[in-house]
């Protein structure tokens, strides 16, 4: 009975979803909707230019493009280094475990939030690619899985990244002087300079909170692979492996040299080296977006066999982030809409008024998850946000570092309602939304809970 219900309910989600791109599209016209809505009944007036001139305006904003750029170098970074011959190395040693839907889907998802933890990037093609290896295992070796199962435990990495080292508003509140820079001067002798990781990725409430995520979401996702229907997973057109380098003459020989991705590589972590030295405070501080995305670059230079091993991953990357640069535009639209008519301020102070300092945190992360579902980035949705939450934990007197977690919380929990970010994955494992989204909401429902469970005892 539960096996015909749950499959029932697949169907129907395949059914009724649309592509990320169309849900774009559609999210954009529901805002606009809104957005007049609220002009006519708020104020009694009607201004369609000046909202679409909000929209428009909030496609090309430039502090949003540079965060665009960060976080798809971030993660590009994380996709080059996912197709390292050191991470293949360790997929393989994992795969041979991987023999059924249940332990396949569990090894998966683990590994994929393990990973997470350190690089939404990586993780999010690491996963990727280990549900596809997956798939082509069983489809070589002749296994009944249940592979958009499989495809959905390579996402669930995405629901754990912003508590990590990687996590947008973690790294932006650890950076000295952001939050009086957000708040403005006035507020500069009650905020303290900085939250560090310490306080935040680190503190024991966000380490007991990814143990238990650790263990519930792959338990789950072995549950969900002993009770779905499996077959042997059949694909039209297999991904291309990185060609391994041709014979080269005269000075393209540098170009396949390992010494030559070695040195560079080594170059690139000693500025990063220099960067940590020149980090005031504890090391936790050197990690911001533009260290992070140095560190990865260093990284990858140092996995690859040679710099023509790196360029041709990296052309596959920038393929797999196509989709994601076509659509952030569409979504700083979409926070364009929400902030300059105050649709996201109504909403977050919706959740303020009806809290005290018990319940603010878990009301932080249902707004938060509301939010991330209509602007699905974390360093976008904290720059609107990031005020509001700092005003009111300052007057609910409220720790700021669980407040700020609640919203992260809130923010990663969504991403598996929010197929926005699957776009590399779908396109690595050649699944649709539809397929992987209805184990992505069992995922959902159980990391709610345990988010929930920690914002109540800490």
């Amino acid at each position: 009975m539960r096996e015909g219900l749950i499959e029932t309910y697949i169907k129907a989600v395949r059914r009724l979803l649309p592509s990320p791109f169309t849900i774009a599209l559609i999210l954009t016209g529901f805002t606009l909707v809104l957005v007049l809505v609220k002009q006519v009944v708020g104020s009694g007036t009607f201004q369609p230019l000046t909202t679409i001139e909000w929209w428009s305006s909030g496609l090309w904003n430039v502090g949003l493009i540079v965060f665009a750029f960060q976080m798809m170098l971030m993660l590009v970074l994380g996709h080059i280094l996912a197709l390292s011959p050191s991470v293949d190395r360790l997929i393989q040693r994992v795969l041979k475990y991987c023999t059924t839907s249940a332990n396949s889907a569990a090894l998966v998802a683990f590994s994929t939030m393990f990973v997470g933890l350190f690089n939404w990037g990586l993780a999010l093609i690491f996963g990727a690619i280990f549900a596809y290896k997956v798939g082509k295992k069983a489809e070589t070796e002749g296994l009944a899985i249940n592979y958009p199962l499989v495809g959905a435990a390579g996402y669930s990495g995405l629901m754990i990244w912003h508590g990590g080292l990687s996590g947008s508003s973690l790294i932006k509140v650890a950076e000295p002087g952001h939050l009086a820079g957000l708040m403005g001067d006035s507020y500069q002798t009650i905020l303290p300079n900085m939250i560090s990781l310490g306080s935040t990725v680190f503190s024991w409430m966000n380490i007991v909170c990814s143990i238990l995520l650790l263990v519930v979401v792959p338990f789950t996702m072995y549950w969900l692979g002993k009770r779905t229907h499996s077959e042997i997973p059949s694909f039209s057109k297999l991904p291309e492996e990185i060609p391994k380098e041709e014979t080269q003459i005269g000075a393209e020989r540098f170009d396949n040299a390992r010494v030559v991705s070695l040195i560079a590589g080594l170059f690139v972590l000693i500025a990063v080296v220099v960067e940590g030295i020149k980090t005031e405070g504890e090391i936790l501080n050197f990690f911001n977006p533009n260290n992070i995305n140095l560190l990865l670059l260093a990284l990858c230079l140092v996995s690859h066999r040679s710099i023509n091993a790196f360029l041709k991953a990296t052309e596959e990357a920038i393929s797999g982030a196509s989709g994601i640069l076509i659509q952030f535009p569409l979504y700083f639209g979409i926070l364009a809409l929400m902030n300059q008519s105050g649709l996201i301020t109504n909403i977050s102070d919706f959740f303020i008024s009806i809290s005290n300092e018990w319940t603010y945190p878990i009301l932080t992360f249902i707004s938060a998850g509301l939010v991330n579902i209509f602007v699905p980035s974390g360093g976008g949705q904290w720059a609107i946000q990031g005020p509001i939450i700092i005003q009111s934990s300052l007057e609910l007197g409220v720790p700021l570092n669980k407040s700020i977690l609640a919203l992260a919380y809130g923010d990663q929990i969504t991403n598996m309602l929010q197929p926005f970010w699957a776009l590399p994955l779908l396109g690595i494992t050649k699944l649709k939304a539809r397929d992987i989204l209805p184990y992505t909401l069992v995922i959902f429902l159980a990391g709610s809970l345990v988010f929930l469970t920690v914002l109540l005892l800490f």
